[in-house]
């Protein structure tokens, strides 16, 4: 090879090698796109993806997920976390990065939600569950205020789960006292709630229904009680595309449409999920 040539070829490779650090050295797939959802929704969702990306066509779809608590989920898009589609297990996420949303709920004017895309996905039921066996005697919500309580699991105050659960307690008057007393422990997510439940290592938590269903091992953990009529919000769970990736849009929104298809539908009435949801 000539002087000329190894320069040329070398002048090449940095070029290439800058590119590649530029872009953190990895071609952007414009079929791969990245699903933010709510830790309730793992099973199924995985589910979903393994069907969506085996119908004809979509061989080379790739979707990534991340599940974890909303609240969570919400800081990590707010810090520039890439991100396609958003699925969040309450509203106040999604408005918070909604600039659609009023300015109430979303003070900063974040703008980070595709607004026309956002739609209500799904609807979930808020339980109260105990250990298999029941140990210590929970019969329904109206055994909060017992002795026989010792110990309590929800989720934290900013998360959805929690948020709901405060909601229930508050409305049946015994949040501040169970709180006073020690005998509320908190979880980061519904899904670390449940494993308290499941292990035992409480007598009662508050979860969604899905929870309980899709458990690791169901029989571990029972529902003795639904949330009293009129003491919860609805547990809505609104979707929407998130702003950034223009590239990926088209494959994310495909895949945000899947999601309300009778074929996705019948998953999440699987494990528990409402998808017929009417006016609030």
């Amino acid at each position: 090879m000539t002087k000329k040539l190894i320069a040329i070829a070398l002048t090449l490779a940095l070029m290439l090698l800058a590119g590649g650090c530029m872009t953190g050295g990895v071609v952007s797939n414009p079929n791969e796109f990245t699903v933010f959802a709510a830790a309730s929704l793992e099973k199924a969702l995985t589910e979903i993806a393994v069907a969506y990306t085996a119908i004809e066509g979509n061989e080379d779809v790739s979707v990534l997920f991340n599940f974890d608590s909303s609240g969570t989920l919400k800081t990590q898009i707010e810090a520039g976390a890439e991100c396609d589609i958003f699925i969040s297990a309450g509203q106040k996420q999604m408005n918070q990065l909604d600039k659609a949303a009023s300015a109430e709920v979303n003070p900063s004017g974040l703008d980070f939600i595709d607004s026309g895309t956002r739609i209500d996905l799904l609807e979930n039921a808020l339980v109260l569950a105990v250990p298999a066996g029941n140990p210590a005697g929970i019969g329904g919500f109206e055994d909060l205020k017992a002795d026989k309580l010792n110990l309590m699991a929800i989720g934290n105050s900013d998360v959805p789960v929690g948020q709901y659960a405060a909601e229930i307690l508050n409305f049946l008057g015994v949040y501040d006292a169970l709180d006073s007393a020690g005998k509320l422990t908190f979880g980061t997510n519904t899904t670390e709630v449940t494993r308290q439940i499941a292990e035992g290592a409480v007598d009662c938590g508050i979860v969604y229904a899905t929870d309980v269903a899709s458990a690791p091992d169901p029989s571990a953990i029972e529902i003795v009680a639904t949330a009293p009529e009129g003491s919860v919000s609805r547990a809505i769970y609104p979707a929407a595309l998130v702003k950034g990736d223009e590239e990926k849009a088209a494959a994310a929104e495909a895949f945000l449409k899947y999601l309300s298809s009778a074929e996705a539908k019948a998953v999440f009435e699987k494990y528990g999920f409402l998808t017929t949801i009417g006016a609030e």
